[in-house]
């Protein structure tokens, strides 16, 4: 069945999410902002994971400008699906537009549902979560508007910066969520 894709066409009309029950089935739709806001409404997001040929997770530290979330490191790219955009194409959309890459490899990693207030924000994270994980062989190239700076650690590296900077109210859940697939597609290299 063929979906039509509503999103945003210029800067002033607002970005739409797909709000979803606890199946992941679409219910309707909502501005961005109004679904973050508390209580928060259940919606569809994605966060992908991408590694490089050493077995190195790239993060990416979201850009000081963002409204949410701003400064805070992350995993290597998240976002929603415009309404009737496949996960998919989301997570390869939002990866290009974020990063400047394309991913030589992406698969689907399941799906996770959290909820997880934003303290610094006062915005809600209530998502119906896509897991992507997949390899990466090009230097990114960010948009500062996006991402404030990158790198690619190791397990070690990332239990070392975890203890020093802060990550994102979501970056533990789907990092755990994603493991499996992480470790399969590694080789569990690196002990992931």
């Amino acid at each position: 069945m063929a979906h039509s894709v509503q999103r945003a066409d210029d800067a002033d009309d607002p970005i739409m999410l797909e709000l979803v029950d606890e199946n992941g089935a679409t219910i309707g739709t909502a501005e961005k902002l109004s679904a973050h806001q508390e209580p928060g409404r259940l919606h569809r997001a994605f966060s992908v994971f991408l590694f490089d040929e050493k077995g190195r997770l790239l993060l990416q530290r979201r850009a000081l400008s963002k409204y949410h979330s701003p400064g805070v490191w992350s995993n290597t790219c998240c976002g929603h699906p415009y309404p009737g955009e496949t996960p998919f194409a989301a997570a390869a959309r939002r990866v290009g537009e974020e990063l400047g890459l394309a991913p030589a490899v992406l698969g689907e990693a399941g799906t996770v549902s959290y909820r997880h207030p934003d303290p610094a924000s006062g915005l809600v994270e209530h998502e119906y979560n896509h897991l992507f994980v997949g390899l990466v062989r090009d230097e990114p190239r960010p948009d500062p508007d996006e991402v404030e700076e990158v790198s690619y650690v190791t397990p070690g590296e990332l239990t070392d910066l975890r203890a020093e900077a802060t990550f994102s109210a979501w970056f533990t859940t789907v990092l755990d969520a994603a493991r499996p697939a992480v470790r399969e597609l590694t080789d569990d290299r690196n002990g992931w």
